[in-house]
């Protein structure tokens, strides 16, 4: 019951989906005002990202949280990046799922494979990641089981350990595999929003003669059949004039539209 309560929640949420770089990317809008991004590869359909985020108190989306895939970085150029920086050196820890299983890779560990224990501690539906040197510890949800209601089994979790990379691996329940067969179905319906190579089709767009003139800008009307966008154009660009004569705005249909204040 619980895999049909999951799958009901993302046929009845709001998708887009986008196509770039040999990705899917779809993004959900559920009822309860919480929003889930997910990008999958063309080829495999395997699921490379996943992160939620959602209003605070205050009404302000808050940062986006990362279930699958890398961690969010700090931007660069940032007050945040110049006064916090994360040591090279510390343990990096990612999910990166396969078809058949969940899997986490914890970098930067460089201690042997018998320093390392992986547990699952079923009363707090959790694995947890010991060393004998007392040197690492981590506690670690599957999202995915709790969605799911599923129990966590000791029998589907093992972990092995290579190139200073700790790697766990949990076998995918058939409930999980089955759901995940019929969400593919559900998301090849979805009609992508742009072209497939990662840009919008340019709007059959027509461009009404100047009526305003302000400083620097010459404002426009953008219009199609749909809405009506105001932008402006910089002093010395041939536009369509009121007086016939004839000038090139092939331009201003194939560039992205660049909005500037009318009176700087």
């Amino acid at each position: 019951m619980a895999a049909k309560d999951w799958l009901e929640q993302l046929r009845a949420a709001r998708k887009t989906a986008l196509i770039a770089d040999g990705k899917r990317k779809i993004h959900y809008l559920f009822d309860n005002g919480k929003e889930m991004a997910e990008d999958y590869d063309m080829k495999t359909n395997l699921l490379l990202v996943r992160k939620w985020r959602e209003k605070n108190a205050l009404g302000a989306w808050g940062s986006w949280q990362v279930e699958v895939g890398e961690p969010n970085l700090l931007l660069p150029g940032t007050l945040d990046h110049e006064l916090i920086k994360e040591s090279s050196t510390n343990p990096i820890f990612t999910r990166k799922d396969t078809k058949r299983s969940f899997q986490w890779r914890i970098r930067n560990l460089p201690y042997p494979k018998n320093v390392y224990s992986v547990s699952v501690e079923k009363d707090q539906r959790c694995c947890v990641v010991r060393t004998t040197n007392k040197k690492y510890y981590k506690k670690f949800s599957i999202p995915d089981l709790d969605r799911f209601q599923l129990s966590m089994e000791s029998t589907s979790l093992s972990f092995t350990h290579a190139n200073n990379t700790l790697i766990i691996t949990y076998l995918k329940p058939i409930e999980i595999l089955t759901a995940e067969e019929e969400l593919q179905k559900e998301l090849k319906k979805i009609t992508a929003a742009n072209n497939g190579d990662g840009e919008f089709p340019v709007a059959d767009v027509s461009i009404i003669p100047t009526r305003q003139q302000s400083g620097r800008c010459f404002i426009e009307n953008i219009q199609n059949s749909s809405s009506s966008v105001e932008v402006c154009s910089k002093a010395g660009d041939q536009l369509s004039t009121e007086n016939g004569t004839q000038q090139d705005t092939t331009r201003a249909r194939k560039e992205p539209f660049s909005y500037c204040n009318p009176a700087s």
